[in-house]
């Protein structure tokens, strides 16, 4: 069972998208801030990272910028999913090393799941 990091600070939307995941048929793990993401990234080693930017303790750039140059973690595919819609930030996500760049608002739970499904499908 492939599983995926949540970091996301909101417990509603981490409790939405852990039943949306399992019933999808994946294993997720939770981090409420950006502190506890980068250290369960390391000690879960997850299949795929959904990260939300605006988080406590450390921002959501910084983890991405974190987890992207460590060697345990730099190969895992990382989903941005946050309310941020400027160019800009999508820009510097994607330049960090995100795999893809999702605004909240603009997709539904149905869509995301898809959006992972495709991240974490093998390349041909």
């Amino acid at each position: 069972m492939q599983k995926i990091l949540f970091i996301e600070d909101e417990s509603a939307l981490q409790k939405t998208f852990g039943d949306i995941l399992t019933e999808s048929g994946y294993n997720m793990v939770s981090a409420t801030d950006g502190e506890q993401g980068i250290r369960l990234a390391k000690s879960e080693k997850p299949d795929l990272i959904l990260l939300d930017l605006i988080l406590p303790k450390i921002h959501g750039f910084d983890v991405l910028k974190q987890l992207k140059t460590d060697k345990e973690t730099k190969n895992i595919p990382i989903i941005v999913l946050t309310n941020l819609e400027g160019v800009g930030d999508v820009e510097k996500a994607l330049e960090f090393g995100a795999t893809t760049y999702l605004v909240k608002a603009n997709y539904s739970l149905e869509e995301v799941v898809k959006k992972i499904k495709q991240s974490l499908a093998p390349k041909e």
